[in-house]
């Protein structure tokens, strides 16, 4: 039952014929994880928070970055550099003191995934990475349990509930995963700062729904929602029986992640660099005129056409504005055949 405290604290669901007491047990009693307390987990966590679910579990290894602050509203100043699950945690017990929170603060991978969803009734993927989605996927089919998926891209949300009582998946939708050099995030191209806020109440909304057994479930179907033309669209898709998964991938990141294995260095180490090397910026015209360090100008988009003209001689450090594209830059080189030694500027010049 609830107590006298939590009936105050949740009057406006009680009230509601559609959740009253029936409904708002119903959270009481039920243990959701979330992965990833970024951009979507925030809102996410915020709401089923407040809603009253009995017991969450949140699963993110990252520490909180000033780059950050624009979008994942848990967060401020003072907690750079400290692990977001912890804060989020923190910070979530002043909101609803009547939630138990448990605190994950490792990647989720093959080898700990079936573990952590097991004793949870729906998981949440927060994340930002197709490795992570497709794991989490996988998981929750082999563990039987709903997933909750959303993502971002620019101005742009996605959300479906995959795995929904055997339903589609994500493997449905998509069934293998895209290749390195056409998965950009938003270090890269940016991301408005108030779209994961709607995906992530989206989210949080079909998790309280099914929970409490009320409205319709986004399985096999797609939301789509485009914050600068306000536009919604519902796309329906059919369960593919012929994809079967009856394990983990050992390394999920080996086919969606770019190499691991290219030499980096800092903006520090850069500047304190004695020996001779060529720099290269694979950024865009516009970035090109805010900012730089020197070098050759080549977008990443006109590399493939205009790599000859990269002097092959002496070391070439690759920059961007974060760090990826220059990796991919890299890869496009390697796959060239360029016999520098390739180095990737670590972090960019963000």
């Amino acid at each position: 039952m609830l107590t006298s405290e939590e009936k105050k604290q949740y009057n406006r669901h009680l009230i509601l014929d559609e959740i009253g007491m029936e409904g708002q047990l119903k959270l009481k009693e039920s243990k959701v994880l979330v992965i990833g307390a970024g951009g979507l987990g925030c809102p996410i966590l915020q709401y089923l928070t407040a809603a009253g679910i009995g017991t969450i579990a949140i699963v993110d290894n990252d520490i909180v970055d000033q780059t950050n602050l624009q979008r994942q509203i848990l967060y401020a100043h003072c907690d750079i550099g400290e692990f977001k699950a912890q804060i989020a945690a923190k910070k979530l017990s002043g909101l609803n003191p009547f939630v138990k929170f448990k605190v994950h603060t490792e990647r989720l991978s093959s080898e700990n995934a079936l573990n952590l969803f097991t004793p949870y009734d729906i998981i949440i993927d927060a994340s930002d990475n197709f490795p992570t989605r497709y794991l989490a996927n996988d998981a929750a089919i082999l563990a039987d349990k709903p997933l909750v998926f959303g993502s971002i891209f620019k101005f742009e949300g996605q959300i479906s509930v995959f795995n929904y009582k055997n339903g589609p998946t994500y493997r449905c939708l998509f069934p293998t995963p895209p290749k390195p050099d056409t998965t950009p995030n938003c270090s890269d191209i940016g991301v408005l700062g108030i779209l994961p806020g709607i995906v992530g109440c989206l989210q949080a909304n079909e998790v309280i729904k099914m929970i409490c057994g009320i409205g319709e479930i986004l399985s096999g179907k797609l939301l789509t929602y485009d914050a600068l033309t306000m536009q919604q669209q519902v796309f329906s898709f059919q369960k593919n029986k012929n994809i079967k998964i009856k394990r983990l991938e050992n390394n999920y990141s080996s086919s969606c992640l770019l190499q691991k294995d290219n030499v980096e260095i800092t903006l520090i180490e850069l500047k304190n660099r004695k020996s001779s090397y060529n720099l290269l910026d694979v950024r865009t015209h516009l970035e090109r005129k805010e900012k730089d360090i020197g070098g050759l100008h080549i977008p990443l988009d006109e590399l493939e056409t205009r790599y000859l003209e990269i002097p092959p001689s002496m070391d070439l450090i690759v920059y961007c504005k974060a760090g990826t594209r220059s990796k991919r830059a890299i890869e496009v080189l390697k796959e060239k055949g360029m016999t520098n030694t390739l180095i990737n500027l670590k972090g960019g010049i963000i």
